[in-house]
């Protein structure tokens, strides 16, 4: 699936959130905020929901999280 998603994403634009989330519920904490952070660069509209989509609920106590929270105006 996810070999799919990266040859549709070479030709597509928009989809490192797709592969956050993957990668998010797979437990690959590393890979999914690699691409949340494509994801930031890219101005990715979905990163608004970050604090409420409980797909990211196992990235929630890693520092990193906050801080990407931090930059896209989420902060609490």
């Amino acid at each position: 699936m996810l070999d799919e998603l990266k040859t549709v994403s070479k030709q597509q634009y928009g989809y490192a959130l797709g592969f956050a989330r993957i990668y998010a519920g797979m437990g690959d904490k590393d890979q999914a905020f690699v691409w949340l952070e494509k994801g930031y660069e890219e101005r990715s509209t979905p990163l608004y929901f970050l604090r409420v989509d409980p797909i990211w609920d196992p990235l929630r106590s890693d520092p990193r999280f906050n801080d990407l929270l931090r930059r896209i105006g989420l902060s609490p």
